[in-house]
């Protein structure tokens, strides 16, 4: 018998879904990976292979910030994430929640995206 933890059920759903979600230069893959005390954002360009720019709860700029829950930080970071992007010139994304429910702090982080300006 097989046991399948949670992480592996998760990474089985993140393998699924990427067969789809594909990021280009043009249109980037905001992946997210979200641990037990931060939340994490790329955007990765899939042709090249290479991560275009990334954002956490853990950067300095956040970090300044004190927040009253981790969603409220995600969703910060979200915001951040556009307000670079923007930067960069990225105005598209495409979302790649990695095997995670689109439910409280990866929401959050899609939403402070949205309201960053970039657009799913």
């Amino acid at each position: 018998m097989t046991v399948i933890t949670k992480e592996k059920a998760r990474q089985r759903r993140h393998l699924r879904v990427r067969k789809k979600v594909i990021g280009i230069a043009g249109r980037p893959r905001l992946s997210v990976f979200r641990s037990l005390k931060h939340m994490y954002g790329q955007l990765v360009d899939d042709e090249a292979g290479r991560t275009l720019l990334s954002v956490s709860t853990n950067d300095p700029k956040l970090k300044e910030k004190s927040f009253t829950s981790k969603t409220e930080a995600a969703k910060e970071a979200g915001r951040l994430l556009a307000e670079r992007a923007k930067e960069a010139g990225i105005e598209q994304v495409v979302f790649d929640r990695a095997g995670y429910l689109y439910h409280g702090r990866v929401k959050a982080l899609a939403e402070g995206a949205r309201e960053g300006g970039l657009q799913f």
